[in-house]
């Protein structure tokens, strides 16, 4: 969709591994970004939030908007909701605004919400679980959760990274999504 469409809504996401996420998570749903004039952005940080929000509402005064975010990091999407919305308190949830939490980071809630099984059929689909044991048997990993160990392992390359995070989200179903991605998924239906 171009810059000059009406937008409806606008999905706010970290990174780009999490905008391919949001990507898969749309066509698990069945929903058509385009059509419905959602418009997915991924601001290279939650610190960008602020500016992406800031600009959706000047160009598109009527769209909704959503999002991902690390809980780590809810003082930004405060900060960026703040901008643009009625003040909030701290006892506000920004989840009522449409924003929703993953506890560690998306590839975290991925991981937990398929198990460390189904993870590791992905990353061999992909052909890289080889490389996974290698990683696996290094002296700093060896002692680690499984989970952690996927973690970390998905996010030691950036395409690794992207490609697992779709990968992941078309590993799931509708009743396996992860609390932050249901969350959203059930707003964006509801922008629909």
């Amino acid at each position: 969709m171009g810059q000059t469409a009406t937008i409806r809504t606008l999905v706010l996401v970290e990174g780009e591994s999490d905008a391919a996420a949001v990507r898969a998570l749309s066509n698990l749903i069945g929903l058509d970004l385009a059509r419905h004039h959602v418009w997915l952005q991924s601001t290279h940080g939650v610190t960008n939030y602020s500016r992406a929000l800031s600009t959706l509402t000047l160009a598109h005064p009527r769209a909704g908007f959503c999002g991902l975010y690390d809980v780590a990091d809810e003082r930004y999407v405060r900060r960026a909701l703040t901008s643009v919305a009625t003040p909030i308190t701290d006892d506000t949830s920004v989840e009522s605004f449409g924003f929703f939490a993953c506890v560690a980071d998306l590839e975290d809630e991925l991981i937990r919400a398929l198990g460390a099984e189904s993870v590791e059929r992905v990353i061999q689909e992909q052909g890289e679980l080889a490389s996974l044991r290698r990683f696996q048997a290094m002296p700093q990993h060896r002692g680690t959760p499984v989970q952690q160990q996927l973690r970390r392992f998905l996010g030691t390359r950036a395409t690794r990274k992207i490609r697992s995070a779709q990968r992941l989200v078309e590993a799931l179903t509708i009743d396996q999504l992860p609390p932050p991605l249901a969350g959203l998924a059930a707003r964006l239906r509801e922008a629909a």
